[in-house]
């Protein structure tokens, strides 16, 4: 990532504004000098020499004697206008904006940091030519330099191109700010950057004090938008749904392992055994799942009565019960019932409805974080839909298009 990130600033963008460019050779501004009146040329040939010799003050003042001359001609305006360029490029004097890049520019490239940051940025900011591009080669050096938080604080004013974010989430990541990468990868996900799914799970599996349930949920966004990771992902998915009863989710889990050969050996083949012989269980004594839920004095029953009819996709079902008992109250754990419900709206197309559910989920920050994972999975276009035992899930979430 970072040598992508480097490359996209050029040392050109930093001295657009200059008449000559930078790689110019020196031939060129020689026999500029040397086409022009004497009086003209001589102290043209004499900055360029002083200049040769790190003389920006005197190289400079030899430039302002060319132009002191009478009557200059066109000609005679660009050789002055063209030695200018090559002193400032070549010593960072000449102040003005023009000047202060050229050094700044110089720096850069030499990797000397400090003054990057230091001098040449002041020098910049005095001149009034820090502008956007500068300010991210001010970020970078302190990046480069291993300065990662001074790095992550410019950056975060300098708006959502993908030079800026790629640039703040691997700054974020060598300073160990998960919130920061977080944050940058949920931004880059709703630009249609899907590859940046996995950075955010990265960030949310770290968040402390997840319940099961919590852990549970964020396997499912991690299985919905294609980012399961090994044969581990898939066996702790199907061991939790099969915690909460959902043997159809864990049958469905468990045999997308086996299709795509992440899930192997006899270990592997008890867990199918499990969910198989689980999910036969269930389906029979579905009927009376849903009357012990009906007559339960608490809303839990039938909270996760809903979530067993998700699992079999039978998504309008699945949000009535789920509706239904929280309609009842008494709930063990009313934010993991707010987040099942965010669910159940997001596959009976309700989007908007789930977006308000995710948002009012506010009783502990790992609640909060795993409301706001599923709220980007919403918002990049998820459908929540898990499939079926033996069927495809959706596809990963975005296409790579921007969606608000």
């Amino acid at each position: 990532m970072k040598s992508r990130i480097l490359q996209a600033v050029g040392v050109a963008l930093l001295l657009g504004s200059a008449t000559m460019p930078p790689g110019a050779p020196l031939s060129s501004t020689v026999a500029q000098a040397a086409t022009v009146r004497p009086a003209v040329g001589k102290p043209l040939q004499q900055a360029i020499s002083l200049a040769n010799a790190g003389k920006g003050a005197a190289a400079m003042a030899k430039v302002h004697e060319a132009e002191s001359v009478g009557k200059l001609t066109g000609q005679e305006q660009a050789a002055i206008a063209q030695t200018r360029n090559f002193v400032a490029v070549k010593t960072g004097s000449g102040g003005g904006s023009l000047g202060c890049k050229a050094k700044f520019a110089t720096d850069y490239n030499a990797g000397r940091y400090r003054d990057v940051v230091g001098a040449d940025a002041a020098c910049l900011r005095k001149s009034g030519g820090l502008d956007f591009q500068s300010q991210v080669i001010v970020a970078q050096a302190y990046y480069l330099s291993g300065d990662y938080s001074t790095a992550i604080r410019q950056l975060r004013g300098l708006g959502n191109s993908e030079q800026v974010l790629s640039l703040l989430m691997s700054a974020a990541a060598k300073a160990g700010d998960r919130q920061t990468e977080g944050d940058v990868a949920e931004r880059l996900i709703l630009q249609g950057q899907t590859k940046y799914w996995t950075y955010l799970l990265t960030a949310a599996d770290a968040t402390p004090k997840l319940t099961d349930h919590l852990n549970r949920d964020i396997c499912r966004v991690r299985y919905l938008t294609g980012n399961m990771r090994n044969a581990e992902d898939y066996e702790t998915m199907t061991q939790l749904a099969l915690e909460f009863h959902l043997s159809t989710e864990a049958l469905t889990v468990v045999q997308k392992g086996f299709a795509v050969k992440l899930l192997q050996g006899e270990r592997d083949q008890r867990l199918l055994n499990l969910a198989q012989t689980q999910g036969q269980k269930d389906t029979a004594g579905l009927a009376n799942l849903q009357k012990q839920a009906n007559a339960s004095k608490d809303g839990d029953a039938l909270v996760s009565y809903g979530e067993n009819l998700w699992g079999r996709g039978q998504y309008a079902d699945a949000l009535s019960a789920i509706q239904a008992g929280i309609g009842k109250g008494h709930l063990s754990k009313a934010d993991e019932a707010q987040i099942t419900l965010g669910i159940a709206q997001v596959s009976a197309g309700q989007k908007d409805a789930a977006l308000k559910t995710f948002a009012g989920v506010k009783a502990t920050p790992a609640s909060q974080m795993v409301a706001r994972l599923w709220t980007v999975y919403t918002r990049s276009g998820g459908t929540a839909k898990l499939g079926s035992p033996g069927g495809a899930a959706e596809q990963p979430a975005g296409n790579g298009k921007k969606r608000h």
